[in-house]
């Protein structure tokens, strides 16, 4: 993924550069052509009109009254030429015309240049040569607006060159032409870059960000975790596929999950089902003594709720494991469910006289099912309880922070080996209880964890640093 959005990212900016340098260029290329458009239609204008004064020699001398007569009438004239957005409104040329020796004879801009000598201009001196002859130059060195055109063209008497016509056009006469095509190519190519820098954000959001999701999504999955599957937006591929890796994984978390259960419970309830056996063998053996008889009846009781509670728990897990979210999401006061649990904890351990000991830091208010946290809470507190010694103190303190809220139930039992602690939430890991030697269903503690993460919470059980074990759940607080 990483990979996908460095080349995008090296896309973009090679799309950037690209077009960067495509206005540059284009630019660069269009002042050009507009100027070479403009000086092929000068050396037309020229060479007609030096071809005119040929026409109007004095004994093989250039005269220039007739363009005194007529051009000014040109100059003076009022023009309305619409040329595509532009409107020209007047002549915005001038001419000169010099004699062999550089002598300007005519200058149709009131006479400045007539009586000056031009012969060392490159219009002139490239003419007078027989060569095409012409000229840029700026009236203001340091604004390229102020370039002046000047186009030459010889003026013959047979076939000796005995002047120059020079027509001059100032390119500000064709800026703002050039200006509005600069700003079209401008604004086209920006649109075009725009367009393909959009287009790979919309690859980056549309098809990546969900793909991103989605890989995140699988690989918790397959960390053995049960996240929903995350929003992956409107497009129908990813979210197809998305969809299609749902259904795969349910399909395979349920064989994998029954093949499981079936296996771990068929393993579980050996123990049991073998001494209800064995007793039942033995209670059929005539002349049994009448304190044998009870003591077998009462162990044939305590292996059958024994594999009652098994089977019991087990489906009480197995409803919470297939779960992806809460089943109902309400505001729930802990502080009055904690006091409801210990009453039901306290029964539970009358036979050991524990007494539980709830002191609520401050009111602390969480969203979830009722029932699913009363069942995981009385897991605790029941543990707790089962490890303690006869007559001890469970300690239960609930305190907020400031998004979280925090129960802690503190035994006062042997607490737990160092082996143990990384396998404790496992399915049907347990230790054997002090008293009775008998180890619980190990479900118990895996149904705490289950319940806690559906509440986007967290569970932990560790050793306190007096004496005991110390377990604590942390949930979010209702907002």
């Amino acid at each position: 993924m990483r990979i996908t959005l460095l080349s995008l990212a090296l896309i973009a900016a090679i799309v950037v550069g690209g077009f960067g340098l495509l206005i540059d260029q284009s630019l660069r290329n269009l002042s050009r052509e507009v100027f070479q458009a403009t000086e092929e239609v000068l050396i037309d204008n020229a060479n007609i009109l030096a071809a005119i004064a040929e026409t109007h020699l004095k004994d093989g001398n250039i005269d220039v009254e007739w363009l005194r007569a007529t051009f000014p009438k040109a100059l003076d004239r009022t023009l309305h030429a619409p040329i595509f957005e532009i409107i020209k409104k007047r002549v915005g040329c001038h001419v000169y015309v010099a004699d062999k020796d550089g002598l300007v004879l005519y200058d149709s801009d009131n006479g400045t240049l007539e009586g000056t000598s031009v012969s060392d201009m490159r219009d002139v001196v490239l003419t007078l040569r027989g060569v095409y002859g012409a000229r840029s130059t700026r009236t203001n060195q340091n604004v390229e607006k102020s370039s002046v055109l000047h186009i030459a063209a010889p003026i013959r008497s047979g076939k000796d060159i005995i002047g120059v016509l020079t027509i001059r056009k100032p390119k500000l006469d064709q800026w703002e032409i050039l200006e509005r095509r600069q700003t079209k190519i401008i604004l086209s190519s920006a649109l075009i870059a725009t367009g393909i820098l959009l287009f790979c954000a919309a690859v980056l959001f549309w098809v990546l960000r969900p793909l991103r999701r989605l890989t995140d999504y699988t690989l918790e999955v397959s960390a053995g975790k049960r996240p929903p599957l995350p929003n992956l937006g409107g497009g129908m591929e990813v979210s197809t596929l998305g969809a299609a890796i749902e259904t795969m994984r349910e399909e395979l978390e349920g064989r994998d999950y029954a093949t499981s259960y079936v296996q771990t419970l068929t393993h579980e309830l050996k123990s049991p089902l073998a001494a209800i056996r064995g007793t039942a063998e033995l209670l059929q053996e005539p002349g049994m003594a009448e304190p044998d008889r009870l003591r077998f009846l009462s162990n044939l009781q305590a292996e059958s709720d024994r594999a009652e509670r098994l089977l019991r728990q087990l489906l009480r897990l197995s409803e919470v494991e297939r779960r992806k979210a809460l089943v109902q999401n309400e505001p729930i006061n802990l502080s009055d469910l904690l006091t409801t649990t210990i009453a039901e904890a306290t029964a539970h351990a009358s036979h050991k006289s524990i007494h539980f000991s709830f002191t609520p830091d401050s009111p602390a208010i969480v969203s979830g099912e009722p029932a699913l946290l009363h069942r995981a809470l009385l897991n605790l507190l029941e543990n707790a309880a089962d490890f303690s010694p006869p007559n001890a103190t469970v300690t239960v303190h609930l305190t907020t922070s400031q998004d979280f809220a925090t129960i802690t139930i503190h035994d006062l039992g042997p607490g737990l080996p160092d082996y143990a602690l990384p396998r404790l939430f496992e399915r049907f890991y347990s230790l054997k209880h002090q008293l009775t030697g008998r180890k619980g269903t190990g479900l118990g503690l895996c149904f705490v964890k289950e319940a806690a993460e559906l509440h986007h919470g967290s569970v932990t059980l560790a050793n306190h640093s007096t004496s005991g074990a110390l377990a604590t759940l942390i949930l979010p607080l209702h907002r």
